[in-house]
């Protein structure tokens, strides 16, 4: 499988994947008209993976320090149950979806790729920066994905994951 026995094991026990927006699920670059923010550009890739975790039972969530009705959709069109934009306190977002969601800290996984998602990073069981982050987010993550936000990042995170959780099933059948 190429990654670390340490970095399955903490990917085995993931059952709810949280992700920032902007840079992950985007390429990172915003878009703007004399209205305001007029588009997004998300990747297919991404999504296929979502609705993969999605059909597995696993929870997913976005947590976005920005507001924008693209994700919104974009979240009802993948499934994705918790959505917390406009968020500049990350953390309080965490612990609200955790309550809400029944997970624990160590079941969780969140996506990121600058400095505020640092403080989530302390915090979850499996923290993970996009090929593009930020180097302060690099260093401070478990994993680092080979793909960039918004170019299959997720996609990858969500490959990763559900692959050691079938090595471990399969290890169990044994």
């Amino acid at each position: 499988m190429g990654h670390s026995a340490e970095l399955r094991a903490k990917a085995r026990n993931i059952e709810l994947l949280l992700m920032d927006c902007d840079g992950v699920l985007t390429d990172g670059r915003l878009y703007f008209g004399a209205d305001g923010e007029v588009l997004k550009v998300f990747h297919a890739r991404d999504g296929e993976g979502l609705t993969q975790w999605r059909s597995a039972g696993l929870l997913a969530g976005i947590i976005s320090g920005r507001n924008s009705p693209a994700v919104d959709l974009r979240a009802r069109q993948l499934g994705i149950r918790f959505v917390r934009q406009g968020q500049a306190d990350k953390e309080t977002a965490l612990d609200e979806i955790l309550n809400e969601s029944g997970c624990t800290r160590e079941q969780t996984a969140y996506i990121g790729d600058d400095t505020p998602d640092l403080g989530v990073f302390k915090l979850v069981g499996l923290a993970v920066a996009v090929g593009d982050a930020h180097k302060s987010v690099k260093d401070a993550a478990h994993f680092v994905t080979g793909a960039n936000g918004g170019q299959g990042a997720v996609r990858e995170v969500i490959d990763l994951i559900l692959a050691s959780k079938a090595e471990a099933r399969a290890l169990s059948d044994q």
